[in-house]
């Protein structure tokens, strides 16, 4: 285990003050920043504007990587690739990158899913990520990493991320502030640079958390994982539910969106015969249709550990047909990457069992 300090994790203010501390000129800090974050380096040798002595003095006092590739997968219609990373302590997260061709009117899209915990407490049993338990949060330096991995492909190849998504292994917003860290470095100017509605973070619902994301005064998107309707059927999935209600959940909501005036959307996983009903339809119309918001309807991805599965096309049509008799805005989002278990935890839960 390499104990050395993962250099993404530094701050601008710590960074410029390790170069006071070795008697560095004040630029160097910018040069550092630049390589990291815009030219984005892959390792301390690449930064060609900066003394031998100094590359050196940086490699000995920091670790340049803290993700280590372990598999490396790609779907067959080659629109989708998961990578499996081993920490430099042995922990195993997955991000997935997939590419949205579009079409001549529209820019195609490569949204990145990023992983911010090794692992997850909640317990959702339809999640492979629950099933296998929390192991640790990530740092801010190693969610922001994963994002570098796949931009300094892309960008070999004269193409570039579009969106980020939070919506891998963990619970972001069970690890609050390193997530937020992570936020800052991606779409500071002097940092990364993307645009903060190009990212999502997505929570199956810590009310706290939520509140005080409204009070953060960003751009970043909000999705909910809610699944259910009722108390009685989002408690025998998700955990967290005897915790934060859905009444308390959907008034942090309330508040967010008024707060913001930025839309939540509420992301469904379609469990067939369970919570795809007209029944539960009726229920979350009536419950949401004052809100600023946006369903996504999610065919369910099988894992390992539960026994369920996606609903067929008719539920999905018939529970559609209920939020559009509401005007509630709605839609379902394409599964990507089924062949390489893209779904989050799937990967790791695979190679486990291998």
């Amino acid at each position: 285990m390499n104990d050395q300090l993962l250099i993404f994790d530094q701050t601008y203010p710590l960074l410029e003050k390790l170069m006071l501390v070795w008697e560095q000129p004040r630029f160097r800090t910018k040069q550092i920043w630049e390589w990291l974050y815009q030219k984005k380096a892959s390792s301390f040798q690449q930064m060609s504007n900066l003394p031998k002595p100094l590359q050196q003095r940086l490699a000995g006092h920091f670790r340049f990587s803290g993700l280590n590739t372990l598999v490396d997968l790609k779907s067959k219609d080659r629109q989708t690739r998961k990578v499996l990373f081993e920490l430099h302590d042995g922990k195993r997260i997955e991000a997935v990158h997939m590419h949205y061709p579009g079409h001549p009117k529209k820019q195609r899209r490569n949204t990145l899913c990023i992983s911010s915990q090794a692992g997850c407490a909640l317990g959702c049993t339809f999640c492979a990520t629950g099933q296998g338990g929390f192991q640790r949060n990530l740092t801010s330096g190693e969610i922001v990493e994963q994002a570098l991995f796949y931009m300094r492909q892309l960008e070999r190849d004269n193409d570039r991320v579009t969106n980020i998504v939070f919506m891998g292994m963990g619970e972001p917003f069970a690890n609050y502030d390193n997530v937020m860290g992570a936020v800052q470095k991606l779409t500071e100017p002097t940092g990364i640079g993307l645009g903060a509605r190009r990212l999502t973070i997505s929570t199956v619902g810590l009310a706290p958390q939520i509140e005080r994301f409204a009070n953060e005064q960003t751009q970043v998107n909000l999705a909910i994982s809610l699944h259910a309707a009722t108390d009685e059927l989002r408690s025998k999935t998700m955990p967290i539910n005897d915790r934060y209600p859905i009444k308390t959940l959907l008034k942090a909501c309330q508040r967010y969106t008024e707060k913001t005036h930025r839309r939540i959307s509420f992301e469904w996983a379609m469990i067939n015969k369970v919570n795809d009903t007209p029944e539960q339809a009726l229920i979350l119309s009536e419950k949401i249709n004052k809100m600023l918001c946006h369903v996504n309807l999610i065919p369910l991805n099988p894992t390992q550990g539960f026994n369920g599965a996606a609903s067929d096309p008719q539920r999905m049509a018939d529970f559609r047909a209920v939020l559009d008799r509401y005007g509630i805005p709605n839609s379902i989002r394409s599964r990507k990457g089924i062949d390489i278990n893209a779904a989050c935890g799937r990967l790791s839960q695979a190679y486990e069992r291998d």
